[in-house]
């Protein structure tokens, strides 16, 4: 517990708080923060009410649930209809496709197990083989490494009933096509997890090549106050940079061992994010060499092209065009035991995070 005081200090945190509206600009300021985590925090600790009118605080792209697309979804609902076991993360289960979702066609008797990780995942092939086991391979840097080791262990295993359908995806690119946009935010709370992986150097070109400010932030409330005084004063300054302040746990160049299981197994490739459309090379897909534990190739499946349900914001609610409560679907049609949209599925979802702690 005193690690966890450290961070949760009453009187730190009133005097950050202090120091942020002495700071603040007249003229308004939006930091966007790009963690699922963040968001959560954000709102469970009640970070916004506490910051100056001038300073916006919103929710981008780190959700990596949310930013998959109806695609993805709609091809695991395909595999889970042709006999295959599915292995996948809790969240997963009751993110809507566009006629169905996992967690539905596991009532109507598809073999959809949940599992805590890849190596769970693996147990699970092991147990069941020959039969076909696929896992559901989403999120950023922070899991993609996993994902990857758990194919090179089934490969050293022999475990020929493991594949994975690729989802994943990377920041920096994500944050680039953000800062390229109009309106574009005026800084950045940099992701902790994934800048573990990435290392803080990756923010560089974002700004040297947008003048945006990057902050790398913990997911404590002392954590999140100093990022976000640190990107006020650099805005006031005019002098943006990339700024480390959890050090504790990020380095400049990351974790070089993760990277290098990750670029083993996979490649860049373009991606569809839920919100942005396609960015260029802000994907990963599996190399050919590893085309034998990848579902997409072993198990092809044909999906028609699907929109967001009618009246659905969450693309807008992704990029920070609208908070939750500005969608019409909020809170009645759309909540978190019958949600609409993959924001109020997710326990990182910016809808999430706003109907349960009843902040905007």
């Amino acid at each position: 517990m005193k690690y966890v005081d450290e961070f949760r200090d009453s009187r730190a945190g009133r005097k950050l708080v202090a120091e942020i509206r002495e700071a603040a600009p007249h003229r308004p300021l939006t930091l966007m923060e790009v963690c699922g985590t963040h968001t959560m925090a954000i709102a469970r600790f009640g970070i916004r009410p506490l910051l100056p009118p001038s300073i916006r605080l919103i929710s981008g792209p780190g959700c990596p649930v949310c930013v998959t697309p109806l695609k993805f979804m709609d091809t695991a609902v395909a595999l889970s209809r042709q006999g295959l076991t599915l292995a996948v993360f809790g969240d997963m289960m009751r993110v809507p496709g566009s006629a169905s979702s996992l967690e539905r066609e596991a009532a109507s008797g598809a073999d959809v197990r949940v599992v805590a990780s890849t190596l769970e995942a693996l147990a699970l092939a092991d147990r069941l083989k020959p039969r076909p086991v696929v896992f559901l391979g989403i999120g950023f840097e922070t899991t993609a490494p996993t994902v990857a080791a758990s194919m090179l262990e089934a490969k050293r295993r022999s475990l020929a009933n493991y594949t994975v359908l690729c989802g994943h995806k990377t920041m920096p690119r994500a944050l680039a096509a953000l800062a390229a946009g109009n309106p574009r935010p005026d800084g950045y709370l940099c992701p902790g997890h994934v800048s573990v992986v990435i290392g803080s150097g990756a923010y560089e070109g974002i700004v040297r090549d947008f003048g945006i400010g990057c902050v790398i932030a913990g997911f404590e409330p002392l954590d999140i106050l100093q990022a976000i005084r640190m990107l006020v004063i650099q805005f006031k300054s005019g002098a943006p940079a990339v700024e480390n302040p959890y050090s504790r746990a990020v380095t400049a160049g990351g974790n070089g061992r993760a990277r290098e299981v990750m670029e083993t197994v996979f490649e860049p490739c373009d991606s569809d994010w839920r919100g942005l459309g396609r960015i260029q090379g802000s994907g990963l897909s599996i190399r050919p060499e590893f085309a034998d534990f990848d579902a997409a190739v072993r198990f092809p499946v044909s999906v028609a092209t699907a929109s967001d349900p009618p009246g659905c914001r969450c693309g807008e609610v992704l990029t920070g065009a609208v908070r939750p409560a500005e969608c019409g679907l909020f809170g009645t049609a759309c909540a978190p035991d019958h949600p609409v949209g993959a924001c109020m599925v997710s326990s990182e979802g910016t809808c999430a995070a706003a109907y349960r702690y009843g902040t905007d």
